[in-house]
């Protein structure tokens, strides 16, 4: 003896099975789904090591700013960076390129 569903626990199991699907769906797939939140944790890393970067090349350049100022006078740096710009050598340096 078989038992057929009626139409009405027929619909209700295809509407109940439908729904299902889209919830998962949205839930991997939807803007607040799982890839979603792996794209934004991996821009997030990738934000933060530009920041990491930047910061040290903002420390850089206030220590070198620092070393050149009025207050503090590094010499050896003022040397390096004036023989850089003008391009002058000393007549007992040798020069590897």
């Amino acid at each position: 003896m078989s038992q057929r569903l009626s139409i009405s626990a027929t619909i209700f199991f295809v509407l109940t099975l439908s729904l299902g699907l889209y919830f998962a769906f949205a839930a991997v797939q939807g803007p607040s789904g799982i890839l979603r939140r792996i794209q934004v944790e991996a821009e997030t890393a990738e934000l933060a090591a530009e920041r990491d970067r930047l910061r040290a090349e903002v420390d850089r350049m206030q220590n070198l700013t620092r070393r050149l100022s009025d207050d503090f006078l590094d010499l050896d740096l003022l040397d390096e960076q004036a023989r850089e710009v003008l391009g002058v050598v000393r007549a007992d340096e040798i020069i590897l390129r």
